[in-house]
């Protein structure tokens, strides 16, 4: 079944985060288009995202470095990201992701400089990316990944983004919150899908929508339950319908002690979600 190309107008928190990217890009990048055309060339190589959260026989951790959030407002702002990185790294975290959105979660690129710096993981640039200049200057950065919101791109969007990650080199986390969405990633071969329990536009959180979404994504491809998770019992929910990684952010950025934060969510034990019919 293949889903059908449409644009999507996005509402809510989701429209006015989108707004702010693109005036980012418009202020920042388009005049940089050059030079980072050539940054591109010269960008040294990252570990690998998708391979690291598929490594043994775990659910894989991806910890999230964040400052704030639209929904809960700020979480830890004195974050020193070069030990929290090394933090998450030590706890057993198969990749980071790193907030990047300016306006409303307080991150920057330099952040995820500093991580690319400090640790040796695949870093997920986790941010608003609109346009194919944000690619560009995730790779020069050193990210292994970027995160593609299909709400916030429309299928025709996505396509784009997706062709253009494929070209840099650059892995891509399609995340997707309802079926639609999902058919979207599906038909245009993402390989990575993160399914958000969160509904950017309300900014509400609905659990069922991961216990629906990801049985449905098929073994050959990554899935990654998102939001909602901060605790092992989480991690174990979505082991049980067959999620391969989970992103975990608000629970880790307040943790007082990341390093047990972390290890307290490894050594959940993945299920092939072939197996999900057997009980």
């Amino acid at each position: 079944m293949q889903a059908q190309s449409v644009e999507v107008t996005a509402g809510g928190a989701l429209r006015r985060l989108v707004a702010a990217a693109r005036q980012r890009v418009a202020a920042k990048l388009v005049p940089l288009q050059g030079e980072l055309s050539t940054a591109v060339r010269r960008a040294p190589k990252v570990p690998p995202f998708r391979k690291a959260l598929l490594e043994g026989i775990d659910v894989g951790v991806i910890a999230e470095i964040k400052r704030r959030s639209p929904s809960q407002g700020i979480l830890r702002e004195d974050l020193d990201v070069a030990r929290r990185a090394r933090d998450y790294e030590q706890g057993g975290a198969a990749a980071l992701s790193i907030l990047t959105e300016e306006t409303e979660f307080a991150g920057s690129m330099t952040d995820l400089a500093i991580a690319r710096s400090s640790v040796g993981l695949p870093l997920l640039k986790k941010d608003f990316h609109v346009h194919p200049l944000q690619l560009y200057e995730a790779r020069v950065a050193g990210a292994s990944a970027v995160l593609l919101i299909a709400r916030a791109l429309g299928s025709i969007g996505l396509k784009t983004m997706l062709n253009e990650c494929r070209d840099l080199g650059l892995e891509a986390l399609v995340e997707v919150h309802s079926s639609p969405e999902l058919l979207w990633a599906l038909d245009l071969g993402a390989e990575c899908i993160g399914v958000n329990a969160r509904d950017l536009e309300t900014l509400t959180v609905d659990r069922e929508v991961v216990q629906n979404l990801i049985p449905r994504i098929p073994g050959t491809v990554c899935a990654i339950a998102e939001s909602g998770i901060a605790a092992r019992v989480d991690v174990e929910r979505a082991a049980r319908v067959g999620a391969d990684s989970v992103l975990v952010g608000s629970a880790l950025s307040r943790a007082a002690d990341p390093v047990m934060a972390v290890r307290d969510l490894t050594g959940v034990i993945r299920r092939e979600r072939g197996e999900l019919d057997a009980g």
